[in-house]
């Protein structure tokens, strides 16, 4: 990874496909913007690399590394349009799908609410004879004839890609290895999964429904990489492909094509990658990020510089137990819908989108949004993305009047106020839900607001929680594809042990050797320098009787760092048993550490034109003709291609020689 010396990132959205070209010589960044083809989303891939290529004046064959963040297989799920897939099983143990678990989602009705249907129906369930007992002991040798009877019925399906998970095949895979080998040999041409390939730990439903949803997008994910991969080579890009995943790592393309659910919701995980980074060069490590794009907005914590993982991610309505960055994603964003019903204001979570958009973009939308609230109020110029796009206010503002201050008797300024505060109150709950409820006190955490509309209300949400600092990125609005070219590789192998026990040394070793071992393979695999890699051993470990495990650092003394994790969280331990569940070595193949060139010095602060924002004129910046070391008293609004930066009234800004913008309150200025 170091060796890497011209980097290009592309992050595919819904409604523009953001590239950022970076050289790693000099640091310097060419960015683009494109719209994206839904049809086919490489032709806005291979035409945004383009442009920053012809902006950087330098040809495809000078690139050293792609990187690439896609929601193609999340896409495919969240939309039931994967494909035709089957599923095996344990003889005895169809049924593991149809199951499922007792829960039933929080915001449904208890008396009414109906199991969804699986993603794989029962008729296209079939079973092999074979048994592996809990710990991993045999109990009935594989029927590798029955393998092959089922081989037969698949091919009568006439499925494209075959699920296999076995009983307690995570303390024992050899059948489930053996099984999927024989349907290689029987099925060419149908992509097989095995489950230990993508989730080798307990809990049988989570572990099938992970191999089954990884079956479901693998030949649609393997047909686009394959596309990118063919397009890139024509353009004269000998560089390898290197894709997003969950866990805010990147990978290369044949890892992904055989475990492509590692790539589901890996989209905002390069945000949260790109603003550490922003952070890390204004020597700040502890942050809340906040990413508002046009429908929702996704909120994480880092804590002492590192980026936290969960495994209890859900896409849709179902759940995918892999590494994922830890957020919460709550539907607010600059297109979501405000609406008056039975005299109370809501705002979201539905959303105008790119069509029809918001009142102000003038492209038929006639429902207001949180965009058109900051329109009325004029937090915005009267023309975005670089002067191409021309704000028609006074639709804005009858949109406002219509649906939300006339219902509720209003003037069409405090309506928008309104709207405004509402979305702001969502954001600082999933705040809290990061922060206050798993023992961080937001106060001491600076606020970085990015996507296209985050730092219209980075102020405001700092002033909701607390915070004392908020960090405004040089580009917020491509800050997802600038999030990549930080990205590291990355991989998990984890392993459950046979049973959940008190961790024993001599098993605990053996296991840890084992998976480091495969981390080791992984790193030749990627041809990863030993002076890039590192290993990270983690726990997870739970109370005898809790469902749920915690990880924690792999020590001498798992049991007492066990118990400060769990005091830390919930504030309490309890004097039982505890037990060791799996173990986990997080494998990382480090990028060169980025080289950001000092922005020249500047501290004239000239205005281009003004707004009128409560009755008060307040000045319109052009972000670009600032210098480092420029101070920016609020209310000031800042101005630039990817978005809009409000100052508000009681903060001020400096600019940092990276770049990027610190704003802190004026009463600790």
């Amino acid at each position: 990874m170091s060796s890497i010396d011209l980097a290009v990132a592309v992050d595919i959205g819904g409604t523009f496909t953001d590239v950022s070209l970076r050289s790693g010589a000099t640091g310097e960044v060419w960015r683009a913007k494109t719209p994206s083809t839904p049809a086919d989303p490489s032709e806005a891939f291979l035409d945004g690399i383009r442009r920053a290529l012809s902006d950087a004046g330098l040809s495809a064959t000078a690139l050293s590394a792609v990187l690439h963040g896609t929601t193609v297989a999340t896409n495919m799920i969240l939309e039931d349009k994967g494909a035709r897939a089957a599923l095996v099983a344990t003889r005895g143990f169809r049924h593991v799908l149809s199951i499922g678990r007792q829960d039933i989602p929080r915001k449904a009705n208890l008396y009414n609410w109906v199991k969804p249907e699986r993603p794989i129906p029962p008729q296209r369930i079939v079973e092999v004879a074979e048994r592996v007992g809990p710990g991993g002991e045999v109990l009935q040798a594989l029927d590798e004839a029955s393998v092959r009877e089922v081989a037969a019925a698949l091919r009568d399906l006439e499925v494209a890609a075959v699920a296999v998970c076995l009983l307690h095949s995570f303390a024992n895979p050899a059948h489930e290895l053996r099984t999927a080998e024989i349907l290689r040999e029987e099925l060419p041409g149908v992509a097989v999964t095995a489950s230990t390939d993508v989730l080798p730990v307990v809990r049988e439903y989570e572990r099938t429904l992970a191999a089954v949803l990884n079956a479901i997008v693998m030949p649609g994910v393997s047909t686009y990489v394959g596309r990118l991969e063919k397009r890139l080579a024509a353009e004269g890009v000998t560089a390898p492909l290197l894709l997003m995943q969950s866990n805010g790592g990147v990978a290369g393309a044949a890892k992904i094509r055989k475990a492509p659910a590692l790539t589901a919701l890996s989209g905002p995980a390069a945000g949260v990658v790109g603003a550490l980074a922003e952070a890390r060069a204004c020597g700040i490590e502890d942050i809340v990020t906040v990413d508002i794009g046009g429908t929702s907005a996704d909120i994480s914590l880092i804590a002492a510089g590192r980026i936290g993982l969960t495994q209890n991610g859900q896409v849709g309505q179902w759940p995918l137990p892999l590494p994922m960055v830890d957020m919460i994603t709550i539907g607010a964003g600059g297109g979501s819908i405000a609406a008056v019903k039975d005299g109370t204001l809501s705002v979201g979570p539905g959303s105008a989108g790119a069509v029809p958009g918001p009142a102000a973009y003038n492209n038929g939308g006639t429902e207001p949004t949180v965009t058109d609230a900051h329109a009325v109020l004029g937090h915005l110029p009267a023309r975005l993305l670089g002067g191409r796009m021309s704000l028609d206010v006074a639709a804005a503002r009858e949109a406002v009047h219509r649906v939300v201050a006339a219902p509720l008797g209003l003037s069409i300024e405090d309506a928008a106020r309104g709207i405004l505060a509402i979305a702001d109150n969502h954001m600082v709950g999933a705040v809290r839900v990061v922060s206050v409820e798993r023992g961080h006190d937001p106060r001491d955490f600076t606020l970085v607001p990015f996507g296209g509309a985050g730092p219209l209300h980075g102020c405001a949400l700092a002033d909701l929680i607390g915070a004392r600092r908020v960090l405004i990125a040089r580009a917020p609005g491509v800050l997802c594809a600038d999030g990549l070219l930080d990205a590291d590789l990355k991989a998990e192998f984890s392993r459950a042990l046979p049973e959940a026990v008190a961790a024993r040394d001599a098993e605990t070793a053996n296991v840890v050797r084992q998976l480091e071992a495969l981390a080791l393979e992984w790193f030749a695999e990627e041809d990863v320098a030993p002076a890039d890699q590192s290993l990270r051993r983690l726990a997870l470990m739970r109370y005898h009787g809790q469902g749920g495990e915690l990880a924690v650092e792999m020590s001498d003394d798992l049991a007492s760092d066990f118990a400060k994790t769990h005091r830390a969280l919930y504030g309490f331990t309890l004097e039982v048993e505890v037990e060791l569940v799996t173990i986990r070595v997080e494998a990382t193949g480090h990028a060169a550490e980025r080289k950001t060139p000092d922005l020249a010095s500047g501290h004239t602060v000239t205005s281009v034109e003004y707004t009128q924002i409560a009755g008060t004129p307040v000045p319109i910046v052009e972000r670009a003709s600032l210098g480092a070391g420029a101070r920016l008293d609020g209310p000031m609004i800042l101005t630039q291609l990817d978005t809009t930066t409000l100052i508000a009234a009681d903060w001020t800004g400096l600019v940092q020689p990276s770049g990027a913008i610190l704003l802190t309150r004026k009463d600790d200025a």
